[in-house]
């Protein structure tokens, strides 16, 4: 008898086994965990590109969306490039409930793997960096 299985719960288990790989390797070193994460946001109505540098923990702003990163993780410079942030993305409008729009990671060198689907904005992570060697982060 066979099971069927939707697309969340592969993708889900694919997403596991790349965190879990690093780690799960001795030949390898360990994710290291980061204080920043560096988002780019696009508004798709007026093709503006920003920068989003968001503290892990504190919500930062971009248009309507509220975005909280709750993990930043980049592997170690000897590794192959990735890094990898766990995002909860709310859209704030006036006079209504927040609504939450995405929760889950995204992936740097794999946007499409797990993407926020959102008419008027797309989110993805650029890279991940240390709280110590940047100044205040903020939204531009």
């Amino acid at each position: 008898m066979t099971r069927a299985v939707s697309f969340r719960g592969v993708r889900r288990l694919a997403i596991g086994a790349i965190l879990a790989l690093p780690a799960a390797t001795p030949s390898t070193a360990a994710w290291a965990a980061d204080g920043i994460a560096v988002l780019q946001g696009l508004d798709k109505v007026t093709a503006h590109v920003s920068t989003i540098e968001a503290l892990v923990g504190r919500p930062v702003h971009f248009g309507s969306l509220e975005i909280v990163a709750r993990a930043c993780r980049k592997r170690p410079p000897e590794e192959p490039p990735e890094s990898a942030a766990f995002l909860e993305i709310r859209d704030i409008k006036p006079g209504e409930a927040p609504v939450q729009v995405f929760s889950g990671w995204m992936f740097a060198s794999s946007p499409a793997l797990s993407a926020l689907e959102h008419p008027v904005y797309d989110v993805r992570v650029v890279d991940c960096k240390n709280a110590s060697n940047s100044s205040s982060p903020s939204s531009r």
